[in-house]
């Protein structure tokens, strides 16, 4: 049984040709424009239509699904956080100390994992499509594509800064000035192959921060983002002289974490399909919370 997603025409865009609404506000391919119109998967009101044929306001255009048949990983019975879901994506609260997707020697056990299975648990088939990623101990908001097409809308959405990543961590020491915005180059390490490092030939990185509360020798912030290199905020603000607390490999262990205290708190982003904005807030992990009790009760008793 063939599969359609349904999208409304509004005013705005009323007069355009199947073709531009599809390419301009949807975000397809030419190519895939092709396989379209060669499988008849192009629905006006319900009938076959053309590619030069003007929609109107109220109008439903009907695209054929390419099923998936592949999760792309083996799924595995694990828990999942979901924080949004819909036909189109999936929103989840990545615990700490849990890999996005199998990597090296792991192939089992991981976020994506678990996914698939939940995927499988809905009789549905989706390949497991992260729109980006999130180190094993940073934990919170993580966005999953369930199709390719919505796939290339949200990465269209990243590239263009419209998908809103706000962050918190614990770092050390005091951070001065306060707030401010940190344009470092990330590129790889000149002696060690799995770390970034600040660097001349490294790629254009952009992060800002806000200082939400101090405690003596120590700072939580609040961090967005411009691009996405890897490691990104931990490179920099390590470069700052102020680690991320428990990031062994670019500060230190800590004694009042075990993994690293960085959430990705909040995720901000136009639905791709559907004319509404979503926001979501993933709730602190416990160890965190712990750490801000911490810091809490010595500051207090430091009055």
């Amino acid at each position: 049984m063939r599969s359609y997603y349904s999208y409304a025409v509004t005013e705005k865009h009323q007069g355009l040709t199947v073709e531009a609404y599809l390419k301009q506000v949807l975000s397809y391919s030419g190519r895939t424009l092709q396989k379209l119109t060669r499988q008849r998967g192009i629905l006006l009101n319900k009938k076959t239509t053309f590619l030069q044929k003007h929609v109107k306001s109220g109008d439903i255009l009907q695209v054929l699904s390419f099923e998936d048949t592949s999760y792309g990983v083996v799924p595995e019975p694990g828990p999942i956080e979901i924080l949004y879901e819909d036909s189109f994506l999936i929103v989840l609260n990545k615990p700490s100390g849990l890999l996005v997707h199998p990597a090296g020697q792991t192939s089992h056990g991981t976020l994506s994992n678990y996914l698939a299975c939940h995927y499988q648990q809905q009789g549905a088939i989706h390949a497991i499509r992260p729109l980006h990623r999130l180190d094993r101990e940073t934990s919170g908001c993580i966005l999953f594509a369930k199709d390719s097409h919505t796939q290339t809308q949200l990465e269209t959405l990243l590239k263009e800064g419209r998908i809103k990543r706000t962050y918190q961590a614990i770092v050390s020491g005091i951070v001065d000035p306060p707030s401010g915005t940190i344009t470092l180059p990330i590129g790889p390490h000149p002696t060690k192959p799995n770390r970034r490092a600040v660097g001349p030939v490294g790629d254009q990185a952009v992060t800002h921060y806000e200082t939400i509360r101090n405690y003596p020798g120590y700072s939580l912030l609040k961090l967005t983002l411009e691009t996405g290199r890897t490691h990104q905020i931990r490179v920099h603000l390590s470069h700052l002289g102020h680690p991320i607390v428990g990031d062994r490999m670019y500060g230190k262990g800590s004694m009042l974490i075990a993994g690293q205290a960085l959430h990705a708190a909040a995720l901000t982003f136009p639905h791709p399909s559907e004319q509404r904005i979503i926001s979501l807030e993933a709730p602190f992990p416990a160890d965190y919370l712990r750490v801000l009790e911490k810091l809490i009760l010595n500051d207090t008793n430091l009055l």
